[in-house]
């Protein structure tokens, strides 16, 4: 039976009429081929598909300029490269695909295609290595977090994929809107009978009275093909949080060893100036609350 396909996608992403790039699929693909975001690959595990993108080598200036809105004295900008290619998630890791793969659901927000969120960092790798004894080869692993914020600004320079912020209130950005489920739009018809009292959330962008997290991939991607990158969830990375090196840096991995991990994008429930490309977070490994999910990366290669 052909894995059926991931949870609905908006917008769905044309192929084009020759899809098989160039080569043969890795053994364990479930889908291959390209389309007007790039190249992408699947793999599935119990009927559930989960697309990975492409994410080319390169340079950027990683961390945020003096001059970015919401920005904090922590995200010093420095030049860093990434010196080979490696997938990406297109999304974060969902609930269906986490029951497939874990056989259980810990989220808050219950719902197939919507993100799992309360996971610690810890659940979120035995999940990579528990997909490997399923999908033999694939190899998944939490992004660093330079691959991370490379991967979110898809070569764009601004504090979002969309432009910089220009942030009205404390959850009112206005271009977020378009590409991000954040504080001032995650209740806006909110759609399950469990969720998080929001009226008096100060400064949003539209009223609302209950919020959570949303569908993934109904907001719009960036350039790379990658949704909620930004909003949504938290997302884990592999990196123990530590201050950016003082010069440029080649694939940079963070510490051996630290007291907390790097999350990365903003959620849900957070402030305007949190959902930026640039923007850090720590938390304890072993937290878990209904703002933390994660994607997975594979390489790199």
């Amino acid at each position: 039976m052909p894995a059926r396909p991931f949870c609905a996608r908006l917008p769905v992403p044309a192929v084009t009429a020759h899809p098989l790039v160039t080569g043969s699929p890795p053994a364990w693909a479930s889908e291959w081929g390209e389309d007007e975001f790039g190249v992408f690959v699947g793999f599935a595990v119990a009927e559930v598909v989960q697309r990975m993108r492409w994410i080319p080598p390169g340079r950027f200036s990683m961390g945020s300029p003096a001059s970015e809105a919401g920005r904090e004295e922590h995200e010093a900008a420095h030049e860093v490269e990434l010196t080979q290619g490696f997938w990406l998630g297109d999304t974060p890791v969902t609930q269906e695909l986490w029951e497939a793969v874990m056989g259980n659901n810990p989220s808050r927000f219950v719902s197939p295609c919507r993100p799992v969120e309360s996971v610690r960092s810890e659940q979120a790798m035995a999940f990579c290595a528990n997909v490997e004894q399923r999908v033999s080869g694939l190899a998944l692993h939490l992004p660093t977090e330079a691959q991370w914020e490379y991967a979110c600004r898809a070569e764009t320079t601004t504090a979002t994929y969309a432009g910089d912020l220009e942030i009205q209130g404390v959850n009112n950005a206005p271009v977020l809107d378009a590409i991000a489920w954040y504080g001032g739009n995650s209740g806006v018809n909110f759609d399950l009978d469990e969720g998080e009292a929001s009226e008096a959330w100060p400064e949003k962008q539209y009223p609302h009275a209950k919020a959570g997290t949303r569908a993934v991939a109904t907001k719009q991607p960036n350039a790379w093909g990658l949704f909620d990158t930004l909003g949504q969830v938290f997302e884990w990375c592999a990196d123990w949080y530590d201050k950016y090196p003082p010069g440029p840096a080649v694939d940079p991995t963070g510490p051996a060893r630290g007291r907390s991990r790097v999350i990365r994008g903003g959620s849900w429930y957070g402030f305007a100036r949190n959902v930026r490309a640039a923007c850090r977070g720590a938390r304890s490994p072993g937290d878990r609350d209904h703002r933390l999910g994660f994607r997975c990366a594979r390489g790199p290669e």
